[in-house]
């Protein structure tokens, strides 16, 4: 339902944004950008990887995503930004793929994602630091500012062909603060898609 639902949005020349729901909704939303725009590179904003061959024994978990994506060979280029919870099999899984991983002690050093060309947007609420995003599932101190990523949206250079923003929590949120923060990032990122 949810590829189908990206293939008619792109079907009537729109660039898809999608709400989720958890990350699983990126693999099949892929499935649909693919089809149109080949090639195209991801750039996967997260504190984790969600790069595992299976989670708890699912293959479609929102743990997953990307490596699904990745087997399927649904984009040109993988980078992801924000990371600081790799385990050995992600790190394998990186190596397997080819994926530009930046973990954020290396954004914390000055490192940032360089991408050219069409690209998809997938943005995980708990890449920012709870600090900025409580209202997330799976805090994990020590992450990106609203700052960092909206300077990253920016500094794309090609147009946005879609974006997902993915893993808001309203149960956990303190004062409408994450969400909030979620409204700001899907603004600029329409208007990245307009303007582009």
């Amino acid at each position: 339902m949810i590829q189908a639902g990206i293939e008619l949005s792109l079907k009537n020349g729109f660039a898809p944004i999608a709400l989720g729901g958890d990350h699983s909704i990126t693999y099949p939303i892929m499935r649909a950008i693919a089809r149109v725009h080949p090639g195209v590179s991801i750039l996967h904003i997260d504190a984790h990887g969600d790069l595992y061959d299976e989670f708890e024994g699912d293959r479609f978990s929102h743990a997953c995503p990307f490596a699904r994506i990745m087997e399927e060979e649904l984009c040109g280029h993988l980078v992801q930004v924000g990371i600081r919870t790799l385990t050995p099999h992600q790190r394998d899984q990186i190596r397997r793929f080819d994926v530009d991983t930046i973990e954020m002690q290396h954004v914390a050093g000055g490192a940032r994602p360089k991408i050219s060309g069409p690209v998809y947007l997938s943005i995980d609420l708990d890449g920012l630091d709870p600090a900025f995003a409580p209202g997330v599932s799976h805090r994990e101190p020590g992450g990106l500012s609203v700052r960092d990523v909206l300077s990253m949206i920016h500094a794309l250079d090609g147009p946005i062909v879609g974006a997902d923003v993915v893993e808001f929590n309203p149960s956990q949120d303190l004062g409408n603060l994450t969400a909030s923060v979620a409204a700001k990032i899907v603004r600029e990122i329409a208007g990245g898609i307009i303007l582009g």
